[in-house]
């Protein structure tokens, strides 16, 4: 099942209560996603360090082939 655009911010902004975050909808399929995601938290941390808190934070919908969210292009920045 696709996953929403909202559902996919909502996950993030559970752990990033603060953050810009912008969903956009590569394909237009609800399969294939890309997001920005602007925290100050992640500062002091690497760009591995940030993904893979983002990607925690969706709890398991990307894990498998059977996982909600087929694909995800991120992107992590600190605030400037």
């Amino acid at each position: 099942m696709a996953m929403q655009a909202h559902e996919i911010e909502d996950l993030i902004r559970a752990a990033f209560p603060d953050a810009k975050v912008t969903i956009t909808d590569l394909a237009g399929d609800g399969n294939h996603w890309a997001a920005e995601v602007v925290d100050e938290s992640f500062r002091g941390q690497n760009r591995v360090q940030q993904q893979r808190a983002v990607y925690a934070s969706l709890k398991g919908k990307m894990d498998g082939p059977s996982g909600d969210l087929h694909a995800l292009a991120l992107t992590t920045k600190i605030p400037e």
